[in-house]
């Protein structure tokens, strides 16, 4: 029997960038010109993802000479291949049980359902005009800017290409300087009561150990 075809499935390309784009979306509901700025970056980082993993394999083709010298032994146009990770490792199995792949649907869930649980506490508190403190706001200030991180750095581990490692650094950088220019406006609408939040929360990375503090925040 002929062997399916690996790549040129423009259909799952469309599909697969559709659905995760919209997912994000349906949780991060963008508003401002800046969320759509991020959101935007986001959807583009899907959309690469998706061309190389179901559409054209760039990435192999511009190593295929390095990587048939370095592991003779694999068929580098295979769609399984795609899952380098594993089989620079020597996987034998299902790349779809690999390590790299299970550890990236760990990154991937967590990313999302940090999106997820993020949006209807800041949603909450811009209604209400007062700062966002619970939820995953409670543990780190940027909880949907962690969550975007968490899920291209899943994709990463899944389907390392050379477009999407080259965007996930600017995209990180991206949102570091978004997540700045929030602070800034936030510290102007609500002064001390940003800084003691900011003094008790991180930016981004949440304390294994959480600093209690006199006088508890509450919205």
């Amino acid at each position: 029997m002929p062997e399916p075809q690996a790549y040129g499935l423009w259909s799952l390309v469309v599909l697969n960038s559709v659905l995760f784009i919209f997912f994000a979306f349906s949780f991060f509901k963008p508003t401002t010109a800046r969320d759509w700025r991020s959101f935007g970056a986001f959807s583009a980082f899907l959309v690469a993802l998706f061309t190389e993993m179901y559409g054209f394999p760039l990435t192999i083709y511009l190593l295929s000479g390095w990587l048939q010298n370095r592991f003779p032994g694999v068929n580098w146009f295979s769609h399984d291949a795609g899952h380098l990770l594993e089989m620079m490792v020597g996987w034998r199995g299902n790349p779809h049980f690999g390590p790299f792949h299970m550890l990236s649907l760990v990154f991937v869930g967590a990313g999302f359902w940090l999106i997820a649980a993020a949006w209807p506490v800041l949603y909450r508190a811009q209604k209400e005009g007062v700062l966002a403190l619970s939820g995953p706001y409670a543990n780190v200030r940027h909880p949907q800017y962690v969550g975007f991180v968490l899920v291209m750095f899943g994709f990463l581990l899944q389907w390392p290409t050379l477009v999407t490692l080259a965007m996930f650094p600017v995209l990180v950088i991206m949102y570091w300087r978004l997540a700045k220019t929030e602070e800034r406006q936030a510290l102007a609408e609500f002064g001390d009561r940003y800084t003691a939040y900011a003094r008790t929360t991180p930016a981004f990375f949440p304390r294994l150990f959480p600093r209690q503090e006199a006088g508890p925040l509450s919205s």
